[in-house]
């Protein structure tokens, strides 16, 4: 099977396993995805839209307090793997407010940065990646982290450094500077 038969495949099985409920619980009436209640639109940053959707609030407090949003305001392209405030109540919440603290900025800005990728990776091509690995495709971040993209049935997981699996719920939120994937985990690196 040709690297295009495989990519088409991958995008096709997304496609029908998400279309229906995608389309219609995740998009505007313009067509745009909708994320936390939030219109996302291709012309805006990460920043930008992220700050309008309600289920990322932890995550736009943390990059705040990492100081990434001019990283992440800027040109890219990037792809973020974006946990939501579930995400983030999974998580001791006294690690949480302790990392949130200006004395820690390093250290969240490296689980932030776990989560972010120097490219603009469409769910099709991380299909296609997968595949093309048998079934396993290791994904560095630009925090140095390995993540392990997997498929689990139709659902992109993300296996960190910690054995904890994250699922992609929302994919292929286009930005000005790359694509957000929505997920249900913080992703961790290795102790």
């Amino acid at each position: 099977m040709s690297m295009k038969t495989k990519l088409m495949t991958a995008a096709a099985v997304f496609a029908l396993s998400t279309g229906a409920a995608f389309a219609e619980s995740h998009m505007s009436a313009d067509g745009n995805p909708m994320v936390g209640g939030a219109e996302m639109f291709p012309t805006k940053t990460i920043v930008e839209n992220a700050s309008t959707a309600e289920n990322l609030t932890t995550l736009v407090a943390a990059v705040q307090a990492a100081g990434l949003v001019d990283t992440l305001s800027g040109p890219g392209p990037f792809t973020v793997f974006a946990p939501t405030n579930d995400a983030f109540d999974k998580l001791d919440q006294s690690q949480v407010a302790e990392l949130m603290k200006p004395e820690n900025q390093a250290a969240l800005a490296k689980i932030l940065t776990c989560h972010v990728v120097a490219a603009d990776a469409m769910s099709d091509a991380i299909m296609g990646m997968i595949a093309d690995d048998n079934g396993d495709h290791a994904v560095t971040t630009v925090g140095g982290c390995v993540l392990q993209a997997k498929m689990d049935g139709d659902m992109i997981t993300l296996t960190d450094e910690r054995g904890q699996v994250a699922t992609v719920t929302q994919a292929d939120v286009k930005q000005s500077n790359g694509v957000v994937h929505v997920i249900d985990t913080v992703l961790l690196p290795a102790e």
